[in-house]
C-alpha cells in the first residue's frame, strides 16, 4: 500500500514517502538524492528537487519546482519554493522565504523574515535579514548585507562591504558598493551610485546619474541627482 501525505499545498493527501536520510516526508513526484538529508519536520513536495549534500532541516519546505542542491542548507521555519534555487554553501533559515526563479548560492545567508524572489541573485557571502527584501533583477553579492526593512529591487546592485538597512530603497540600476551605508528613510534610484565610504541617510534621495562617493555623507532632506557627484562632507 501506497503511503500518503497531506503537504498542506493544497493538493491534500498525495503519494509521499519518509527521505532515507533523516527521516522527512517526501512527495513521490520529488526528487531527493539519497547523500541529502531531509529531517523529521521537513518537508520536501510537489516537483522539488534536492540533490548533493543539501540539507532541509527544521520545520523548513521546499515545493513546487524549486531546487536545493550543493552543500546549501534550508533550515528553521524557511520556504522555499517556486523556481528558486539555493545552491552552494548558502543557508536559508529562520522565517525567510525565496521564491519566484530567485537564486541564493555562494556563501550568502537569507535569514529573520526576509524575501529573495522575483529574478533576485543572492550570492558571495551576502546577507539578507530581517524583514528585508530583494526582489526583481536586484543582486546582493561581495559582503554586502541588507537588513531591517530595506527594499532592494529592479536591476539594482548592493555589493562590496555595502550596508543598506532601515528603511532604505534601492532601485533601478543604481550600484551601492564598497563600504557605503544607505540607511533611514533613504532612497537611491535611476543609475545613481553611492560608493566608497559614503553614507546616504535621513530622508535624502539620491537619484538620477549622480553619485556620492568617498567619505561623502547626504542626509536629512537632501537631494542629489542628474549628474552631480559628491564626494566629501
Amino acid at each position: 500500500m501506497t503511503d500518503t501525505y497531506d503537504f498542506e499545498d493544497g493538493n491534500e493527501l498525495v503519494p509521499a514517502h519518509k527521505h532515507v536520510n533523516g527521516n522527512g516526508w517526501v512527495a513521490d513526484t520529488a526528487s531527493v538524492d539519497g547523500t541529502a538529508k531531509v529531517s523529521e519536520n521537513a518537508q520536501v513536495s510537489e516537483n522539488a528537487v534536492i540533490y548533493g549534500d543539501a540539507q532541509v532541516s527544521g520545520n523548513a519546505k521546499v515545493s513546487e519546482n524549486a531546487k536545493v542542491f550543493g552543500d546549501a542548507q534550508v533550515s528553521g521555519n524557511a520556504l522555499v519554493f517556486g523556481d528558486a534555487e539555493v545552491s552552494e554553501n548558502a543557508q536559508v533559515y529562520g522565517n525567510a522565504l525565496v521564491y519566484g526563479t530567485a537564486e541564493v548560492y555562494g556563501d550568502a545567508e537569507v535569514t529573520g523574515y526576509a524575501q529573495v524572489y522575483g529574478n533576485a541573485l543572492v550570492y558571495g557571502t551576502a546577507k539578507v535579514y530581517g524583514d528585508s527584501k530583494i526582489s526583481g533583477n536586484a543582486e546582493a553579492t561581495g559582503g554586502a548585507q541588507v537588513s531591517e526593512n530595506a527594499i532592494v529591487f529592479g536591476n539594482a546592485q548592493v555589493y562590496g562591504n555595502a550596508l543598506v538597512f532601515g528603511d532604505a530603497m534601492i532601485s533601478g540600476n543604481a550600484l551601492v558598493c564598497g563600504d557605503a551605508w544607505v540607511y533611514g528613510d533613504s532612497k537611491i534610484s535611476g543609475n545613481a551610485e553611492v560608493t566608497g565610504d559614503a553614507q546616504v541617510y535621513g530622508d535624502a534621495i539620491v537619484f538620477g546619474h549622480a553619485k556620492v562617493s568617498e567619505n561623502a555623507k547626504v542626509y536629512g532632506t537632501a537631494k542629489v541627482y542628474e549628474k552631480e557627484t559628491i564626494n566629501e562632507n
